[in-house]
């Protein structure tokens, strides 16, 4: 359990590294989209990353060419569907979702809540953690694409203008 060899600490080292400075070199080849975490699609690709640069340090009977070839298919199937969905709107709806309203002018948006599995509770933590201790300072909350809570205080402008919602803003 606590016990190491020399030729599986060598080859974690050596292993380790060249992943990692190839983990890097593909990372800025690909551009500074690659770890972006706008949205769930974004957020796997980040995760599978770090899980294929474990695997690589870890099971020495996944070679380094394999671990790199990994990387590569992931970083590369990243690239293309977010080149797709730059330049098709229905691509694009397919592999992201909505932002969704569910707060509005002093109302709980409760269907978009449900749709959502969002609760009241929730909202009020992610308002808690902007410092604001007064709905009555909120113009809105919008649940964004990343799972994320973006707080909206006084009016609104552009920034809802793509937000789903059943009320008129």
């Amino acid at each position: 359990m606590f016990e190491i060899t020399w030729d599986s600490f060598i080859r974690i080292v050596t292993v380790g590294s060249l992943a990692y400075i190839g983990l890097i070199f593909f990372l800025r080849i690909s551009g500074k989209r690659t770890l972006t975490k706008l949205n769930a699609f974004d957020l796997v690709v980040t995760v599978a990353l770090g899980s294929t640069l474990a695997t690589i340090l870890l099971n020495s009977q996944v070679s380094l060419l394999e671990g790199l070839t990994a990387f590569a298919l992931l970083i590369g199937g990243q690239y293309i569907f977010t080149f797709l969905a730059v330049r098709s709107k229905s691509f694009n709806k397919f592999i992201k979702s909505e932002p969704k309203l569910l707060y509005l002018d002093g109302s709980f948006l409760e269907d978009a809540m449900k749709k959502e599995r969002i609760n009241r509770v929730e909202i009020l933590q992610s308002i808690r953690n902007q410092g604001i201790g007064n709905l009555e300072k909120v113009k809105a909350v919008v649940l964004e694409t990343d799972g994320s809570m973006s707080i909206i205080k006084g009016e609104p402008g552009n920034t809802l203008s793509n937000v789903e919602s059943k009320k008129n803003i």
